[in-house]
């Protein structure tokens, strides 16, 4: 059976061709379940009904300089790599009444503006917008020369049939198609550390697919090795000491978990000081943690508008993840061209962050450390849940109304009524009942897909609890 034949057996027909303008998502959902997915690039600023939330940005003129792009070079290439990479997990969709798809019109605009004024690194995945994020991009990038940009995807071969070596190679054949290249710039296995040593074994070693990718990237196919990663960070220290020439690693980084990862993510500062000693060159996801850090609470957007009022919250981590010597490129996924211009406005060029603005940006951590936010990151590797359950746009939920004040803590708090007004209207405007926290089962499919290792049931239900609890004050205010 040819690989292709046999990579579609495996995902059982979910990515049978389709016209290239026209690419939907919500057969595939349907088709996929509950398969585990994976992902590095990341949205900010929106919820999980792409409804534009605020990123706090003046956003006046978009007419961004070209020629000021912020650059690094790869120490082992050569290669002169943006410091803002396109994350392509998520990308424009256009609704009808019978599907969505990727707006790949808007796309085009999108890649076409992120190109001229210097982007140069696309990070995909066959697992992201639904299987489709490749195809997308490989349409966008079509239209350049080859040697305008450079591409990044990854060996996702998180379903049980996806990891045999067969399977696996098949995935990587699909991945060249797809993008339609014949060779990649930047390859992953993807998301090492969100299972045990064993699976890793699985995945990699003992199926012969590592192997393979050394072959390839000794013929020139793949031009550089790496690797993301997720979690355990024993995990993190083997994959550090193994005999292997790693030509770069993605990471978790932001100025939160610099020096506070929550749950079982490590601190982002011992991952970049390992990787950065043994010379292997960082790239960066989740420069926002999953959006938070673009909309702070009052008090923490207070302070950084004090210190640069023009400036955009979501900048400050941006600069931050930018600012560090070993990082080649800090992903984002810039579904709206008011992120990406927020994005190029930053890096073009990057000004470096000073003492007090470090210390400052720890004194920020600080507070939203206080703030019993649920670190949800919103990338839907937990979707579809099979009885319904909006799990991504639930925590969002959650967080934004700590975030925003509208937190209803004590009966006794003056702002106690409009509080618990504010979030049980919010709750059912954001996600639909027969969506909401009160119909999870409790069955668990979710908790081996989440990178920050959330007990997602006990959450649902502690949710679920806390809205009962609203309802019920009702006879008592």
């Amino acid at each position: 059976m040819k690989n292709n034949e046999l990579f579609d057996t495996v995902i059982k027909t979910i990515m049978k061709k389709r016209s290239s303008d026209t690419i939907s998502r919500k057969k595939f959902l349907k088709v996929l379940g509950n398969v585990a997915t994976t992902s590095a690039g990341l949205v900010y600023g929106c919820n999980s009904n792409n409804q534009t939330l605020s990123n706090n940005s003046d956003n006046k003129a978009t007419n961004i300089s070209t020629g000021k792009m912020e650059y690094r070079v790869n120490p082992n290439t050569g290669d002169k790599v943006s410091l803002l990479g396109y994350g392509c997990m998520r990308l424009p969709m256009k609704t009808n009444e019978q599907d969505d798809e990727i707006d790949q019109e808007a796309f085009n605009e999108l890649v076409d503006y992120a190109i001229a004024h210097g982007v140069n690194y696309f990070d995909t995945s066959p697992a992201y917008t639904g299987g489709f994020s490749e195809r997308s991009l490989g349409i966008a990038l079509k239209r350049y020369p080859r040697e305008k940009y450079f591409i990044a995807t990854k060996m996702s071969n998180f379903h049980p049939d996806s990891k045999t070596k067969e399977a696996s190679i098949a995935l990587y054949h699909r991945s060249l198609k797809e993008l339609q290249v014949d060779y990649i710039d930047y390859y992953l296995l993807h998301a090492l550390g969100l299972g045990s040593f064993a699976e890793f074994n699985t995945r990699f070693i003992e199926n012969g697919i590592f192997d393979f990718l050394l072959k390839e990237r000794e013929e020139g196919r793949i031009r550089n090795l790496g690797w993301s990663f997720h979690g355990d960070v024993a995990v993190f220290d083997y994959l550090i000491a193994m005999d292997v020439k790693w030509d770069f690693a993605l990471i978790q980084l932001n100025y939160v978990d610099w020096k506070h990862a929550s749950g079982i993510n490590v601190n982002a500062e011992y991952l970049y000081k390992q990787l950065a000693k043994h010379g292997v060159p960082v790239m960066i996801m989740e420069p926002l943690l999953g959006g938070r850090l673009a909309k702070l609470n009052y008090d923490s957007s207070q302070m950084l508008k004090q210190q640069q009022p023009g400036a955009s919250v979501a900048s400050w981590a941006f600069r931050f993840a930018g600012a560090l010597p070993n990082v080649l490129t800090v992903l984002s996924g810039m579904t709206y061209k008011e992120h990406l211009v927020d994005n190029l406005r930053t890096y073009s060029s990057l000004n470096p962050l000073n003492d007090k603005e470090k210390a400052m940006l720890e004194e920020v951590a600080q507070m939203i450390l206080k703030y019993p936010l649920i670190f949800c990151t919103e990338c839907d590797y937990c979707m579809p849940c099979p009885y319904g359950v909006d799990i991504p746009n639930i925590f969002a939920h959650f967080n934004r109304c700590i975030t925003e004040g509208n937190f209803p803590k004590d009966l006794q708090d003056e702002n106690y009524r409009k509080a618990r007004r504010a979030f049980l209207i919010g709750y059912d405007r954001s996600v639909p009942k027969l969506r909401q926290a009160n119909h999870c089962i409790g069955c668990e499919k979710c908790i081996p897909t989440c990178p920050q290792r959330l007990n997602i049931p006990n959450e649902m239900a502690r949710i679920d609890k806390f809205v009962e609890e609203l309802k019920q004050s009702a006879a008592t205010i």
